[in-house]
């Protein structure tokens, strides 16, 4: 079983790559926005917000970076649409293939595709900037949180890209998630807001996250911020993943 599930997880996400690769458009269109804000955020606000001393496109980094991911499972939801829609799913039902083959390959692409956005991200903040003192463990740190948080949302994606009726109904689900860096510590430090506001922006996900993406690749203490990081990306991981599961067996399976 294992040995047909990783077989049929290969094709199907070979399939999936060939479709981005023969539209880059989506990568280079995921990277844009989130490359326009860095560059609005650092040369029109930056000189603006105090950060305590921290140059601003590192302090802002981590929230553009997690505002990539939150743009780029938009495009899984609707890749999903598509395929579903299509007849796809049922196409490979009818075949001799693992089930849960047919929603990983889409996982898959999705972790891919998103991470040479972040690839992109992350070179025009060094171009403009960016600097880190961070080691190879801080460095893995960054990247294992980011991939945590990105499977975390794909599977979030999958339950609107397998249930919505239009495609804009599909990719509409990330447009919340696009605003959440901005009440949290990814663009101001949440000290200088208003108290309800406040009290929100210390306590959801994204706020965590952030202060510890931000700790790791600038070799500082983590206090708490990686456990209540951590536990928001893989509870999240499980919610969604149980709710995308059952989604598709109860709509497809």
């Amino acid at each position: 079983m294992n040995k047909h599930f990783l077989r049929d997880t290969k094709a199907l996400l070979g399939r999936s790559l060939r479709h981005i690769l023969r539209s880059p458009d989506t990568i280079i269109t995921t990277a844009i926005t989130p490359i326009a804000m860095l560059l609005m955020f650092v040369y029109v606000f930056g000189g603006a917000i105090n950060t305590g001393g921290v140059k601003y496109v590192n302090y802002l980094l981590p929230g553009i970076l997690l505002i990539t991911v939150a743009s780029g499972v938009a495009y899984t939801a609707v890749r999903l649409f598509t395929d579903v829609s299509g007849g796809i799913f049922e196409r490979f039902q009818s075949m001799p293939i693992a089930r849960s083959a047919v929603l990983w390959g889409h996982v898959l692409t999705s972790l891919i595709a998103n991470l040479i956005s972040l690839i992109l991200v992350v070179v025009v903040a060094v171009a403009i900037g960016f600097r880190s003192g961070a080691g190879i463990l801080g460095w893995l740190g960054v990247v294992g949180i980011i991939v945590l948080f990105t499977l975390a949302l794909t599977w979030l994606a999958v339950i609107p890209g397998l249930a919505a009726k239009t495609p804009d109904g599909a990719g509409a689900f990330a447009y919340p998630l696009l605003f959440l860096p901005f009440v949290s510590s990814a663009f101001v430090p949440t000290t200088e807001m208003a108290g309800p506001v406040k009290w929100f922006a210390e306590h959801q996900p994204v706020t965590s996250i952030v202060n510890t993406l931000r700790n790791l690749y600038a070799a500082q203490p983590l206090g708490n911020d990686l456990w209540t990081a951590l536990g928001w990306c893989v509870g999240l991981l499980i919610v969604a993943w149980a709710l995308a599961v059952r989604t598709y067996h109860r709509k497809l399976a």
